[in-house]
């Protein structure tokens, strides 16, 4: 069975790469043909990849969430599964090139760089563990997705601006739509962070002993969660639109992603439940 797993890890980094390359080609090239088979491409990588997680979760015994390199297997499938059902519920099939490029990237990570051959905690098998977990995980896809519609945001704002009407301007939402889009992304993505961070410190404390509210891990997400705080809080009054807004969120999504990366490496922390 590890034998089949890692075979559909290296197969599912193919198809998020055909993938996304099939989407970026019908974003440049604009072929009728591709406008429905590449969401039956989509469909087929997320369908593969959540029989990928389940075989997974029932051989090893708990759920993947035991490395960074597991999570980011879970994130990769998080946001294409958002993805994909944005696009089914708005049919605005032009940015998941800018977006699948992120369960590219995590994927990547994630087949290259995982481990099976270890023992995990036993906390794994609870529940409010991996409600916590899940929410957590929802949270920074909603982020990764905002930051995505951001960076589309920059290059259509920067097309207008030197009056280069490229692919890009033709085939994007405008930039009201882009802006809206990234604004609510980020409103989801932190209602979720705010429902993994109370369940956290409402389960923590009674199953970890040696738990402190000084943990890297801990005090890395909330700033990551203040800092979308204060981001939802300025747009709502107006002080920061347009460019400004576009690239707050961009930052903040390079914040998150680095701290995630300082504090699962780097530091300790009782969130690591390998043995």
């Amino acid at each position: 069975m590890l034998q089949v797993m890692q075979i559909m890890s290296y197969w599912l980094l193919l198809l998020y790469f055909i993938t996304f390359a099939v989407y970026s080609y019908d974003f440049f090239a604009d072929k009728k043909f591709l406008h429905n088979a590449k969401r039956l491409f989509l469909f087929v990588t997320l369908l593969l990849h959540a029989i990928y997680l389940v075989e997974r979760t029932i051989f090893l015994g708990h759920l993947p969430i035991v490395t960074q390199f597991e999570i980011f297997s879970l994130l990769a499938f998080a946001i294409g599964f958002t993805y994909f059902m944005l696009e089914l519920l708005t049919d605005i099939r032009g940015t998941g090139a800018f977006i699948l490029i992120f369960s590219f990237i995590f994927q990547t990570q994630a087949t290259l760089f995982i481990k099976d051959d270890y023992l995990a905690n036993t906390l794994l098998q609870n529940y409010p563990l991996g409600t916590h977990v899940i929410t957590a995980i929802l949270g920074f896809s909603a982020i990764s997705i905002a930051s995505a519609y951001a960076l589309m945001y920059l290059l259509l704002y920067k097309n207008i601006k030197t009056n280069k009407f490229s692919t890009i301007f033709k085939r994007l939402p405008n930039l009201e739509i882009l802006e809206l889009l990234n604004f609510y992304a980020i409103i989801i993505g932190f209602v979720l962070l705010t429902i993994a961070i109370v369940i956290g410190f409402t389960w923590l404390p009674s199953a970890f002993p040696t738990f402190s509210y000084w943990d890297p891990k801990i005090i890395a997400t909330l700033i990551v969660w203040l800092i979308y705080g204060v981001e939802i809080i300025l747009k709502s009054r107006k002080n920061i639109i347009g460019q400004r807004f576009a690239k707050f969120s961009l930052y903040g999504f390079i914040f998150s992603i680095l701290s995630l990366l300082f504090t699962s490496t780097i530091l300790n922390s009782f969130h690591d439940f390998a043995n």
